[in-house]
């Protein structure tokens, strides 16, 4: 499937954005789907994962982020409040495909979207 983010921007810290992931397909037809984040010199780590079991967020985004979707649009979205310099990065949309009985799953990646809080 393909993902296709939008939202990002230059926003100024204790601002917000909204970042969206429309997909090609019928998003709850995924085993999950997530936001990830990459900085520069920095691995790329999970921010948020919503799947039918619920939601994940990282420690450091919680009560900060929070991470929804919407079948009739087949949007996955990411409410950023409180923003703060250290969440500059970009960041990817995810989707999970369970492939075979054994549970093995197959990755779809968004191109990402720059976010860039200032000071």
């Amino acid at each position: 499937a393909r993902l296709v983010e939008s939202g990002g921007g230059l926003v100024q810290a204790g601002g917000s954005l909204r970042l969206s992931c429309v997909a090609t397909r019928n998003i709850f037809s995924f085993e999950s789907m997530g936001w990830y984040r990459q900085a520069p010199g920095k691995q790329r780590e999970l921010v948020a994962s919503i799947s039918s079991s619920g939601t994940i967020y990282a420690d450091s985004v919680k009560g900060r982020f929070s991470i929804s979707r919407d079948g009739a649009v087949d949007t996955l979205y990411l409410q950023m409040n409180s923003l703060k310099p250290e969440d500059t990065a970009v960041y990817y949309c995810n989707a999970e495909t369970v492939v075979n009985v054994e549970g093995a799953k197959a990755a779809d990646w968004g191109q990402g979207t720059q976010v860039t809080v200032s000071s």
